[in-house]
């Protein structure tokens, strides 16, 4: 798999596009979190790593949480199916899978609701999330499958329920992880381990890891572990870790 970071800033950046990665996995392409302007974010993302993919050809998004900095580009993401289909661009493209826990996926509607449940084929009925999305609730800790990938979840530990992941080729046996937005927690980061490379968060207490905890970690963690969701004035002269970059492709 190829794996093409997309963003690595924070909920408050005005320099970055928020933490993301499209993954280009043996069955199709699996959009990781999906941050406004979803549609640019591709675009640039996609510019930088020459590939020429857009949100008509992503069928899977993985979804940590609803913090809007990880969930808003849902909303685009699912009109702009929508209206393919409705136009003949794309007459016959599915709905996008969004793979999820329950916690998130029992609450997702009710976050995309107020700006998609207008109706959308005539008469009174209101549109539903079907109309735009397939709900695929995944359990922690029990792998599924997605865009020929096998992915596993557990909960970090954040102010609202968030997952990591570690995703692995089944062709190559070769995993990534994910930390999710979640603070230091020992556990999570031993789960993270056992990945190939690790895409971890850092940021500013007490709802993220900050990178003193993250320093101590043991060299042979920090040496296969870069850094998102960083703060726009992030030092990275203060770690040895390495700063994952917007366009970067880590192919595993």
């Amino acid at each position: 798999m190829r794996v093409l970071i997309l963003g690595i800033g924070d909920a408050f950046t005005a320099l970055r596009f928020g933490s993301s990665a499209l993954i280009d996995g043996p069955e199709g392409y699996l959009l990781l979190d999906a941050p406004d302007p979803i549609h640019r974010v591709l675009r640039e993302g996609a510019w930088e790593a020459s590939w020429s993919v857009g949100a008509i050809d992503i069928n899977s998004v993985l979804l940590t949480h609803l913090h809007g900095d990880h969930a808003n580009g849902l909303e685009s993401l699912g009109f702009h199916r929508f209206l393919a289909r409705a136009t003949g661009v794309a007459p016959d493209a599915p709905n996008p899978v969004i793979h999820t826990h329950a916690e998130a996926g029992k609450r997702l509607w009710q976050k995309l609701a107020p700006a998609m449940d207008a109706p959308m084929r005539g008469g009174d009925q209101r549109a539903r999330l079907e109309d735009f999305f397939t709900l695929g609730l995944f359990e922690p800790h029990m792998p599924f499958q997605a865009c020929g990938l096998t992915i596993e979840a557990r909960f970090g530990h954040h102010p609202i329920p968030t997952v990591g992941f570690k995703i692995t080729d089944p062709s190559t046996g070769k995993t990534l992880g994910w930390s999710g937005d979640t603070d230091f927690q020992p556990e999570h980061v031993e789960w993270l381990s056992s990945a190939d490379v690790i895409i971890h968060e850092c940021n500013l207490g007490p709802a993220h890891t900050s990178i003193d905890e993250l320093n101590r970690l043991p060299d042979e963690i920090r040496t296969k572990m870069k850094l998102i969701h960083t703060p726009d004035d992030f030092d990275a002269s203060c770690t040895d870790i390495e700063l994952a970059a917007q366009g970067e492709v880590i192919t595993l």
